[in-house]
């Protein structure tokens, strides 16, 4: 039976920016109770788990409604597409496949790589074999004094294995996405704003650090 892993995110907005934000097709959300809660969340596979990373909200309605233009990020909950943005579908469950179970053993977690700045951490995105279908969400959480700002990448040998790419920064980043400027052969920088020719990953803060990342 699959083991459920649930992480929560900072925010519905922050969210809202996983589920949607620069994805040519936004990601599919789950919503169902637990412990009387309404709980909407996106599920990532991993070997063995199911990874959860979730908002509660009793928010209700069809969709996650989602705009960054503007320099403000906009996000609902609603009934119809009525107007341009980003629309991430929510299909409400009246019961669950897998049971939650509460566990302090973790059978997937992740290996960690500390990467050395936020730049390598954009160019690692890119994946060579897969160049139109990646994942390039960034994920931010405070961790022993400092925000780790990370990205999972996997490695298929004769067993799939999950790691935790991560920069450490001394302060929580300011700003929903990472603007890429290497290539004019400046850091890259944390921005609300974009810009025509460079490339911006979201960033999703969580509420704090999961056993999942494998950090020590």
């Amino acid at each position: 039976m699959a083991v459920q892993y649930f992480v929560e995110v900072a925010s519905f907005l922050d969210f809202a920016r996983y589920t949607c934000a620069l994805r040519e097709y936004p990601l599919r959300v789950y919503k169902f109770k637990y412990k009387n809660k309404n709980i909407l969340s996106s599920r990532k596979l991993l070997n063995n788990s199911i990874l959860h990373f979730f908002v509660v909200s009793d928010k209700d309605g069809r969709y996650i409604s989602y705009d960054p233009l503007g320099g403000k990020e906009t996000a609902e909950i609603v009934n119809e597409i009525t107007k341009t943005g980003a629309y991430a579908p929510i299909v409400e469950l009246d019961s669950i496949p897998f049971p939650i179970k509460l566990t302090k053993t973790i059978k997937d977690k992740f290996k960690t790589i500390k990467v050395h700045e936020l730049g390598d951490l954009v160019r690692l995105t890119y994946d060579p074999e897969w160049p139109d279908n990646y994942e390039f969400t960034l994920l931010a959480f405070p961790y022993k004094k400092k925000w780790l700002v990370g990205y999972i990448t996997r490695i298929d040998l004769e067993k799939t294995f999950f790691c935790f790419n991560y920069v450490a920064l001394d302060c929580e980043p300011s700003m929903p996405f990472l603007k890429y400027t290497g290539h004019t052969g400046k850091q890259a920088e944390f921005t609300n704003r974009f810009q025509h020719g460079f490339p911006y990953l979201p960033v999703v803060k969580l509420k704090s650090a999961h056993p999942i990342f494998g950090l020590k």
